[in-house]
Parts: structure tokens; C-alpha cells; sequence
């Protein structure tokens, strides 16, 4: 039989994701991006279709590239106004059971510390359904926001990302034991202190002497999702990563950066099936071919020019107003997402993208390809994409909310379990368990399993240090 392919919703709390000017579609309840019961309904609808997890995107500033500003963002609602994707988490995750929910956080502008405690509380409320997609920041908004001149230059955010991370396993993994809380009523003893450890952690960026404040929670550390593209998102991605999320335009480029990722995490000892790779995809989905392409054709009315380049101007840095509608595009060195444009070719750099291209062909979908067709024809391309792009699955993104979403679930989901290739039931203890079967924690081969039992100073020595140190300085006029 066929592997399974894992199934994820790509959203964010905001009107505008990925395909711009639908929201004004009769049938969009965008506009509801506020509203938890929203969440929850789509929460309930993903659950039913066996999705293994809603991917929920986030920024951390507004687009203001295009233009030199935010104005034909904010028209669009180009990912603003944006809310903050882990306050939604518990309301959907209690009126499900088994779905899982991947958080983006940014490492950029935030401190490991009270970030390890979100992550772990979650995980908590969550019964081990979290997964956090690492992000870097890509927007020079959200650095000049955050008190800095200007946007941090690509590779020193990825350094930043490299202690952060490492921080937070330090807080998660190694700073409490497995038996750390005991529960004794008659002891009075709710926490053993000689089961809790200190990391002292002092690096280059962050200091962090103490433990997490948070008990161990069922997967310890979430799942963890990474996207960048470039050579240094991808090496990222090799050592931390067990889900890697791409966006290229072809299944050829997908197996190219596919097999890229998978070396690369040899190198770093771990194995090609420790880390899943899922493609961005949007699904136009109908009964029959012929009424999802009519169901295209009609989104296609909707989609606004200067919501894509108010976006592509984000994503890239790049303000598309200074070319001609016909100029032809490549790809540059910048400190944004550098792996946008050159996401915009063929595996043979045969194909040539301008400004009306992006215009035309990404108004629906955004970063990444559209698949329109009834149940058979998508299935068919679907599988296509797993089998020459190597891929584990998708991160399907919506044109129409929830309707896209909807769709899939009562068209396509059933053809691909029909083929073998979704689930018909949930499997595991947890997100991680569900979607590698080898347990709620990671793996033995990742990086963060060194620190499992790497901190020996405990808080009951700091407590008997402290007593020693009393008894060795009596303050003048004491009795001693």
C-alpha cells in the first residue's frame, strides 16, 4: 500500500492569506477571523475529514513594501490586521479530541524563556497536539516595530534562531525529570527540587541561569516546523526540523530541495524519514472537473491586483511598482524571503516570471500552485507531487474560507482514503506519535535529546549551597 499523505490547513487570523481579494466572494467568511467560534467550526470541520493538523501562519508587521507603504495592504487586508495564532489554540483544541494545531512563533524579537512556557502550557491544554513552525522574521516592518533601525541580515537571525531554540530544549527537555512532580499529599512535597535543574545557559545573546517553569508536558518539546528555503533555512531545517514546509511551483523543484533537506540531515546524523516535507498547495475542488474549473473561473473575477504585489513586496522585499508589467524577473540577495522568486521557476530555470505573471497566476494561491479539478483529477496531482517531488504532504491554503477548506474535506478527502492515502482514523498519543509512530517525544538522533539528563545541579543544592553559605557569615550582633 501507498504511504499516507499527511493533510494540514494552511490559515492565519486575518482576512487575507494567500489569494488575494476573495474575501469580497459572497461565500468568504474571512471577515470572521475574530470570531472564536469561526475557529472552532473549522476546528470541528478538519477533525471530521481526519486532517492531521491546522498550520496557522503569522507576521509580525505589515506589508508596506509596495508603494513604500502598507496602504494597498491594508485595503486588501493583506495579512493585516493579523491576530496572535496561539491565543485561538485552546478554544479549538477543546472541542476536538485528536487534531493537531502548528503555531508559528518567531524567535526574532522574543526571549526563550516565557516562549518555552507558551510552548509547554499549550502542549499541556492540548493533550500534546502542538507543533511550533520556527520563523525568523522576515519583514523589515517588524524589525523597525520592534526598536531596530532596520531589517537583522538573514543569516544573523538564523544565528539568533540557533541559540533560541537551543535554549528553549535546554528549558524543555533537560531542566526537569520525567519524575520530577510526585504529588505527595502526606509528604507535602508537590515538586521533588532534587528533581529540577537549573541549565544555566549563558551564550552569546541569551542568559538564562534558571529551569523552566513549566512541568514536563506530554510531548516535552512540540513538533517542530520549519519553512525557510534558503541554503541557510535549509541547513536549519536539517538539524532541528521534523517537518519541513516548501513552496515551489513544480514537483521537480519540490524533489530538489526534498532530497537537499534529506542529505543535509544525514550529514547531522539523523535519518531521511525523521523529517516530513509538505508542499503549499491550493485546492479548487468540485463534484466534476467541470464545475471546479467554473469555480475558479469565478474566484479568478475576485482576485486584486495590488493585494498580490502588496504581498509578493513582503515576502520578497521588493516594491513591483518600480518594474514594467512586463519585465522579466530574478531572483536577488536580500534579508526577506529570499526563496520566493527563486521559487518562481522550473527545476531547468526555463521558465520566466514579470510582474503580470505574478499578477495573473498567483491573484489565487499566492506562494504557491493551484490544482483545480474534481476528486480523481486532483487525487491524480496530488499524488503526482508526492511521487516525483518526494513529498510527505501538504499544507493546503484557502482561497475561500471555510469553503475551500469544506471542500476538500467533502470531495477530495474521501478519494484519497478511497486510494489508501489519507487516514480513515486517528492513530498515536500525541501529534508527534500520529504522524511518525514512534512515541510523543523526540527522537534519540535529534539535537535536542542531548540535553535528557545533562543537567546534574539540582535546586535542593542551590537550597543547601544558600544554607551553608548563612551558617559561614553570621551578621554582627547575631547569636550564634
Amino acid at each position: 500500500m501507498a504511504d499516507r499523505i499527511i493533510l494540514n490547513a494552511f490559515d492565519m487570523t486575518t482576512v487575507t492569506h494567500q489569494s488575494s481579494g476573495t474575501w469580497r466572494h459572497p461565500d468568504s467568511q474571512s471577515h470572521r477571523y475574530m470570531d472564536l467560534e469561526y475557529w472552532m467550526e473549522l476546528a470541528r470541520t478538519l477533525e471530521a475529514a481526519k486532517f492531521d493538523a491546522l498550520f496557522i501562519a503569522d507576521v509580525l508587521g505589515p506589508y508596506d513594501v509596495y508603494r513604500g507603504s502598507a496602504a494597498a495592504a491594508l485595503r486588501d487586508g493583506a495579512q493585516t490586521p493579523v491576530g496572535d495564532p496561539f491565543l485561538l489554540v485552546p478554544g479549538m483544541a477543546a472541542v476536538t479530541e485528536h487534531l493537531g494545531f502548528a503555531v508559528t512563533g518567531a524567535v526574532t524579537y522574543d526571549h526563550p524563556y516565557p516562549f518555552a512556557r507558551r510552548l509547554a502550557t499549550l502542549d499541556h491544554l492540548t493533550n500534546g497536539r502542538v507543533a511550533w513552525n520556527v520563523v525568523t522574521s522576515y519583514l523589515a516592518s517588524a524589525a523597525r516595530n520592534h526598536g531596530r533601525e532596520g531589517q537583522i541580515a538573514h543569516d544573523d537571525r538564523y544565528a539568533i534562531a540557533e541559540e533560541f531554540i537551543d535554549v528553549v530544549y535546554k528549558l524543555l527537555e533537560g531542566s526537569w525529570d520525567d519524575d520530577a512532580v510526585v504529588r505527595d499529599r502526606e509528604a507535602g512535597i508537590y515538586v521533588d527540587p532534587t528533581r529540577v535543574h537549573p541549565i544555566e545557559h549563558s551564550g552569546e545573546l541569551f542568559t538564562v541561569p534558571g529551569f523552566g517553569v513549566t512541568e514536563p508536558s506530554p510531548q516535552r518539546t512540540p513538533v517542530i516546523y520549519q519553512a525557510g528555503a534558503s541554503s541557510r533555512g535549509r541547513a536549519f531545517a536539517a538539524r532541528h526540523a521534523e517537518g519541513v514546509f516548501i513552496s515551489p511551483a513544480t514537483p521537480e523543484g519540490a524533489r530538489a530541495i526534498s532530497d537537499g533537506i534529506r542529505d543535509l540531515a544525514e550529514q547531522q546524523g539523523r535519518r531521511r524519514d525523521d523529517v516530513q516535507v509538505l508542499a503549499l498547495v491550493t485546492v479548487i475542488v468540485d463534484e466534476t472537473d467541470e464545475k471546479a474549473e467554473a469555480k475558479f473561473r469565478d474566484l479568478l473575477q475576485y482576485a486584486n491586483p495590488e493585494g498580490v504585489l502588496a504581498l509578493y513586496g513582503g515576502w520578497t522585499g521588493i516594491d513591483y511598482s518600480q518594474f514594467a508589467p512586463d519585465a522579466e524577473l530574478t531572483a536577488v540577495e536580500n534579508d526577506s524571503l529570499r526563496s520566493v522568486l527563486a521559487s518562481l521557476t522550473s527545476a531547468d530555470n526555463s521558465v520566466k516570471w514579470t510582474v503580470n505573471d505574478i499578477v495573473q497566476r498567483r491573484g489565487i494561491g499566492g506562494m504557491g500552485p493551484v490544482i483545480v479539478g474534481g476528486p480523481e483529477r486532483v487525487a491524480d496531482e496530488l499524488e503526482r507531487w508526492i511521487e516525483v517531488g518526494g513529498l510527505d504532504g501538504f499544507n493546503f491554503a484557502y482561497a475561500i474560507e471555510p469553503g475551500t477548506f469544506e471542500d476538500i474535506a467533502k470531495y477530495l478527502v474521501p478519494e484519497l482514503q478511497r486510494r489508501g492515502r489519507a487516514q480513515t482514523e486517528y492513530s498515536g498519543s500525541s501529534l508527534r506519535d500520529g504522524l511518525f509512530g514512534a512515541g510523543d517525544r523526540l527522537s534519540e538522533r535529534h539535537p535536542a535529546a542531548q540535553y535528557r539528563g545533562a543537567f546534574t545541579k539540582s535546586v535542593a543544592d542551590e537550597e543547601i549551597t544558600a544554607a551553608e553559605a548563612n551558617t559561614e557569615s553570621v551578621p554582627v550582633g547575631a547569636k550564634g
